[in-house]
């Protein structure tokens, strides 16, 4: 039978020992932590489905398009913007898996 994880961990546990995820090189990779600095006006976090931008760049806001102040953080709202972004982001990373694939059109901005 195989352990689910939580299972698996309580098993470590029990002999002193540590589930931790490693690369390539061996080297301890950190959980994702949760930033303190990137809040909305009102103090919310922002959703974490949506890619956070930590300064953003011109163009990378729907502001701009309105000369509104640029935010010192943000989000593609749009979801046909962030479904290119992951097919994109996707063909790259996983290379074997897209081999013989033709790449994705390149992001537009959708604003």
């Amino acid at each position: 039978m195989t352990p689910s994880l939580a299972v698996l961990e309580r098993l470590l546990g029990a002999g002193g020992l540590y589930l931790v995820v490693v690369d390539q090189e061996g080297r301890i990779v950190q959980p994702m932590s949760d930033r303190e600095d990137v809040h909305d006006g009102a103090g919310r976090r922002y959703p974490s489905h949506l890619d956070t931008i930590l300064d953003p760049e011109p163009g990378e806001w729907w502001g701009d398009l309105y000369g509104l102040a640029r935010p010192p953080e943000t989000y593609h709202r749009s979801s046909v913007d962030r479904e290119a972004r992951r097919r994109r982001s996707q063909w790259e990373v996983r290379v074997a898996q897209h081999r013989h694939v033709p790449p994705p059109p390149p992001v537009q901005e959708y604003y």
